[in-house]
């Protein structure tokens, strides 16, 4: 018997309320400086005990507030969005089991627990993504999965190296260890494992075929808590980062993860993936201010951009979700005469990652760029910084003009509309937190100000840059009738950018194809070949011929055959009277 319970409204009110007082509670802890350790013995055994360690601090409180908030408003919006589906209590349950394992990822101080939060995030992940059972799902799932357990074999490789130390609490040894050799190897894997989690180079191609999974997942997942576990993990693990190699590493391979994501999402035409590719954009500036040192200013970040993030998604799931499933921003145009709310939630949450003044991201990314101005980086890395940022408008302002603007391109008959109250309370709250949310937190986590000197042309930079790439979006997507496209000049160029560099057919093809030719040959070779032929297929063909020979020998010649058959019988009466 079914249970006619709606878990979404339950789970709804539920993490909201918890969401609220993990606020408050952070706001206390960040004011006061307090940091609490909480110890539970699980076993006690003889001499020996397991403790399970929880660390609560400013940090962890305000990152499971936002995560918490952002679970919350993602179950409500499905409610709506699911709807049709008969098993949607199924799908509620599987977000909440994400949500749980994230919990235990952010509050753990400990190498062993934070590996049961990292698989848990894997395992939960892969079965979101094949929630709509087809064949493109299934790739979409297991690339995801595989990708990850990169990360969670270097977990389980540092976890073996920390067998060295008296603990596998890694925050105790973190200040003490930091220019042992040992540490530094735990550090790389860490670094290994952040990077297969937020989809650095070469592990990139994971985070766009994940958008096979149902909407409001890509909201929660690729927003606030699987990409920005890796981010979160390193910014606890940030000691180790400074004063190494892996700190300019991470800034290049960050770097160019940026630049590609932002590049590459200039030629995609699926709204879906567009998004995912911002994301992916962002989540490479995190981890490359991260990379110099600024962890703070990682984790702000972090916080914005899941609320921008969070709400650009829900606001393509509504858009998706009237199109009658339809992702292709070619179809679409002139929504915001028939989608006016949406669409202007829609544009909020564009302008806020695209750092429009006094929104959310505003307070975040111009604050990264100008610390970017003041540290001591070469002209390379500059140059990605802000390249990188005059791409993330370029292809917003792309993604408005095909959407917002011009012709509707889809069916003349067609359902467009602003109504369903529970997707728009959700995205509505969004906004408001989209918008308020930078200012809340610039006060909130910097509590004395920075002084940031610069010349006038250096402060106007990332607004320049900002209106150029808003001005060249503009310009790749004012396109008319009988419009030659410049792009197929390069088409060789445009193919290499627009499918991010190769790396989803490397990451699939180019992993399983030599490999799998390897086994052929060494089948056809051993098990096919010189094995079957001294083996079993040797053994057969000796005693056909024998058979055949004893079978010729016999048959031509009646004396013989009875003779032998005389042979047989008097050695067979031999044996029985000497047994006797």
């Amino acid at each position: 018997m079914n249970l006619l319970i709606n878990y979404c409204k339950i789970s709804f009110y539920f993490l909201i309320f918890i969401s609220s007082s993990l606020f408050l509670i952070s706001l206390k802890f960040l004011l006061n400086d307090l940091v609490y350790f909480i110890e539970w013995e699980v076993l006690s055994l003889q001499s020996m005990s397991i403790v399970m360690t929880f660390l609560f601090d400013w940090m962890s409180l305000m990152f499971m507030s936002f995560v918490l908030l952002i679970s919350s408003l993602v179950i409500f919006y499905s409610n709506q969005y699911m709807e049709e589906d008969y098993n949607i209590n199924r799908f509620i349950l599987l977000v909440l089991m994400f949500v749980m394992s994230m919990m235990l990822l952010i509050i753990s101080p400990n190498l062993i627990s934070i590996l049961l939060g990292w698989d848990g995030l894997g395992l939960v992940s892969y079965c979101l993504v094949i929630y709509f059972q087809n064949v493109k799902s299934y790739n979409a799932g297991m690339l995801t999965a595989l990708s990850n357990r990169i990360g969670d074999v270097a977990l389980l490789l540092a976890i073996a190296w920390m067998l060295n130390y008296g603990s596998w609490n890694y925050i105790f040894y973190l200040d003490m260890m930091k220019n042992n050799f040992e540490m530094m190897i735990i550090g790389a894997l860490v670094m290994l494992a952040a990077m297969t989690k937020s989809a650095q180079i070469p592990f990139s191609s994971w985070l766009p075929a994940a958008m096979a999974a149902p909407t409001p997942v890509s909201a929660l997942v690729h927003s606030s808590t699987l990409v920005t576990a890796g981010v979160y993990l390193l910014i606890r693990f940030n000691d180790l980062l400074m004063n190494w190699w892996m700190s300019q590493f991470l800034l290049l391979v960050s770097g160019l993860t940026m630049f590609m994501a932002g590049l590459g999402a200039n030629f995609e035409f699926d709204l879906k993936k567009i998004i995912a590719l911002s994301t992916l954009s962002q989540l490479g500036l995190m981890m490359s201010i991260l990379s110099m040192g600024f962890y703070k200013l990682a984790f702000f970040h972090l916080l914005t951009h899941a609320l921008f993030k969070a709400l650009l998604f829900m606001c393509a799931g509504s858009i998706i979700h009237n199109m009658k499933n339809s992702q292709d921003i070619r179809m679409m145009g002139s929504l915001s005469m028939s989608m006016p709310l949406t669409c202007s939630c829609f544009n909020v949450a564009n302008l806020a990652l695209c750092g429009m003044p006094f929104l959310a991201g505003f307070y975040s990314k111009d604050l990264i760029l100008e610390m970017v101005m003041l540290s001591y980086v070469n002209i390379f890395v500059f140059f990605l910084f802000f390249f990188s940022t005059g791409l993330t408008v370029c292809y917003s302002f792309r993604l408005c003009f095909y959407s917002m603007t011009g012709n509707f391109n889809s069916s003349s008959l067609h359902p467009l509309n602003d109504s369903g109250w529970v997707m728009l309370f959700s995205i509505c709250f969004l906004m408001v937190m989209a918008v308020i949310g930078g200012s809340m937190l610039s006060w909130l986590i910097f509590l004395n100000p920075a002084m940031i000197c610069l010349p006038l042309e250096m402060k106007l930079l990332t607004l320049f840059v900002c209106l150029l790439g808003g001005f060249i979006g503009y310009l790749l997507s004012n396109v008319g009738l009988f419009f030659i496209n410049k792009a197929l000049y390069f088409y060789n160029f445009t193919n290499f950018v627009g499918s991010m560099w190769f790396m989803p057919v490397i990451s699939t093809l180019g992993v399983v194809n030599y490999p799998l030719k390897l086994g052929l040959y060494s089948y056809k070779s051993f098990d096919q070949g010189w094995s079957e032929f001294f083996g079993s297929q040797m053994i057969y063909m000796q005693l056909k011929s024998y058979s055949l020979y004893l079978q010729e020998f016999q048959k031509n010649n009646l004396k013989i055959y009875l003779l032998s058959y005389m042979l047989w019988f008097i050695i067979l009466l031999m044996l029985v009277v000497m047994v006797n």
